[in-house]
C-alpha cells in the first residue's frame, strides 16, 4: 500500500518547466517513489529545485567520461504527478503522448529544450550572405517526437519540421523560421526558469541572422 503523500503538485509555468527537464534527463525508478535527474549544468539542477519548490542535494556524477551532476530524491506525490501525465519508469524508448495543458506547453517545451534540445548555425557559401540556424530535439522514442511535432504545429504554428534517425536516437529538427517560432514561444513570458547558455546561444543566432526580434521578459524590443 502506498503511503499518503503530504505534498501536492499542480500545474504552473515552473512546474511545466520541471516536467520538461524530467522528460528529457530524468529517471523514475521502479520503486514508485524515487527520482533522479542528471545534468552537466548545476544551473539546470538548481532550476529544477526551484520548479518544484524543494531544496535538494546536488552531487557530482561521473557520466560517459565527463563530469556531470545529479539530484536523487524521494517524493511519492511528484512521482505520481509524473505518472498521471504519461511518464513511466524506463521511459526512454516507450514515451509517447503526454498530457500537458496547452497553457503550460511552452514552459514544458523550454525544459525539454534545456535537457535534450540543441541549436547550431552556419553559413551556406553556395549563396552569398546565407546564414542558417537550426534547433532540434532528440529522443530515443520516435512516437514522442511525432507527438512533439504535432503539438508544435498546433500551438506554435511550425510548418517545416522533420524527424530523422541518428545512430542512437531520433531527431526533430527545425529551420530558422520555425526555430524563431519555437524561441518566441519558449521565452515569451516574464519570470522564467531557463538554462542561460542555451538561451544565449539561440539569441546570438537570431541576432546574427538579423531578421528576428529578441524577446526580453515578455517585451518585444
Amino acid at each position: 500500500m502506498r503511503h499518503t503523500a503530504k505534498r501536492h503538485y499542480s500545474w504552473s509555468p515552473a512546474m511545466a518547466y520541471g516536467v520538461g527537464l524530467m522528460t528529457s534527463d530524468g529517471c523514475l525508478q521502479s520503486d514508485g517513489r524515487h527520482l533522479d535527474l542528471t545534468s552537466k549544468d548545476i544551473e539546470q539542477l538548481n532550476n529544477f529545485c526551484r520548479s518544484i519548490g524543494r531544496l535538494l542535494t546536488i552531487s557530482p556524477k561521473h557520466r560517459n567520461k565527463s563530469d556531470a551532476y545529479r539530484i536523487q530524491f524521494s517524493d511519492v506525490a511528484y512521482y505520481d504527478f509524473l505518472l498521471s501525465i504519461g511518464l513511466t519508469p524506463k521511459k526512454s524508448l516507450t514515451i509517447g503522448n503526454l498530457d500537458i495543458p496547452d497553457k503550460y506547453y511552452p514552459h514544458f517545451l523550454r525544459g525539454l529544450f534545456d535537457g535534450d534540445g540543441t541549436t547550431y548555425a552556419y553559413y551556406d557559401y553556395r549563396w552569398k550572405g546565407s546564414f542558417l540556424y537550426y534547433t532540434s530535439f532528440t529522443s530515443a522514442s520516435k512516437s514522442f517526437l511525432v507527438y512533439l511535432s504535432s503539438q508544435n504545429m498546433r500551438l506554435l504554428g511550425t510548418t517545416g519540421q522533420s524527424i530523422r534517425k541518428s545512430k542512437r536516437a531520433y531527431i526533430l529538427g527545425y529551420g530558422k523560421k520555425d526555430s524563431y517560432k519555437v524561441y518566441s514561444a519558449m521565452y515569451a513570458d516574464a519570470g522564467l526558469l531557463f538554462l542561460s547558455r542555451k538561451r544565449a546561444k539561440l539569441e546570438k543566432f537570431i541576432k546574427q541572422d538579423g531578421n528576428g526580434i529578441i524577446l526580453d521578459n515578455a517585451r518585444v524590443l
